[in-house]
């Protein structure tokens, strides 16, 4: 549900869960640049807009900006969580955009429940905004740039609560699409050329963005659904898998938990496309992450698996 707010105007606070708000506004100050990273740009104005259209207060003191520049995230003084993101206004992906309402529906995952949004346009800085207001997850992410380099000393809780997450998310019906068959082609070919035969033969629906900085211990959550929809069989735990190779035991412990998922042929190239994407980024950039040699070393293994498949396939 959407209705037009002018600046001014205070927002009830008996909003109800899910009703969404949307403005057309520019900021106050007329020294407003166009943005490009919100961590290092004058947002004040911004803040206030949140503040007064949710009715709550943002404790700043908790912000928690995201890796890309174009997110940050606060405590209210309501116990609740607002995410506020910012995306060129010729650049928008409306898939991305609506994945935190679209992904409201979902049940049986483990995630942060969205009670209520605000979009604006912001001309001054070339920007469309979006505030979130969504239940408080107060369990920490378990690595904030994505990968781990020492292990996370999950417990058998932790694993089994985050199986059912993906268990229930993939069974979930959806238009949204996380990976599609077009892209996993045109990367695997890209980098590995006509090695495997790139056709995906089972699919689900996934997170697609699933790795440690979107999990959280000692209790599971999973963060972020900005790029949740259909993707092969196992892509999900394939990118964890492969965010975790920097150590051996934890991607073990992915592989043995998921491995009914990994083992398939969709698994299988799930797990290449992490490898294609590491390459690919080490070849264009030079900077070595701790994944990057043993996806190298995995891509073999898997392209030779995936080949002997084949070879059965056809027998």
């Amino acid at each position: 549900m959407a209705r037009n707010i002018k600046p001014k105007q205070l927002v009830p606070k008996f909003l109800t869960r899910g009703r969404l708000l949307m403005a057309n506004v520019a900021p106050q100050s007329g020294q407003v640049k166009p943005i490009h990273d919100i961590h290092q740009q004058e947002h004040e104005d911004v803040l206030l807009l949140v503040e007064r259209w949710l009715g709550v207060e943002l404790d700043r003191s908790s912000a928690a900006y995201g890796n890309t520049g174009s997110t940050v995230g606060f405590r209210t003084n309501t116990g609740m969580w607002v995410r506020i993101q910012w995306r060129r206004a010729d650049r928008m992906n409306g898939q991305s955009w609506t994945g935190a309402e679209c992904a409201s529906v979902l049940t049986g995952v483990s995630k942060p429940q969205l009670r209520r949004s605000v979009r604006w346009q912001d001309e001054p800085r070339d920007a469309v905004w979006r505030a979130d207001e969504m239940t408080l997850v107060k369990a920490p992410v378990i690595a904030e740039n994505g990968s781990i380099t020492t292990d996370p000393q999950l417990g058998n809780a932790w694993w089994s609560e985050l199986k059912k997450s993906l268990t229930a998310l993939a069974s979930h019906s959806t238009d949204r699409v996380g990976m599609g068959q077009a892209h996993l082609t045109r990367r695997l070919t890209e980098v590995f050329g006509d090695a495997v035969d790139t056709h995906v033969d089972e699919w689900g629906t996934a997170h697609a963005d699933l790795h440690w900085g979107n999990l959280t211990a000692a209790k599971c959550h999973l963060l972020d659904w900005e790029d949740w929809g259909a993707a092969p069989r196992g892509y999900d735990a394939a990118t964890l898998w492969g965010f975790s190779l920097g150590v051996p035991s934890v991607a073990d412990r992915v592989q043995n938990e998921f491995r009914q998922d990994l083992c398939t042929r969709a698994g299988r190239l799930s797990q290449l496309l992490f490898c294609a994407n590491v390459l690919r980024a080490h070849a264009r950039s030079g900077k070595t992450m701790p994944f990057t040699e043993p996806a190298r070393h995995a891509a073999d293994s898997l392209i030779s698996q995936l080949r002997a498949e084949q070879g059965e396939g056809r027998a």
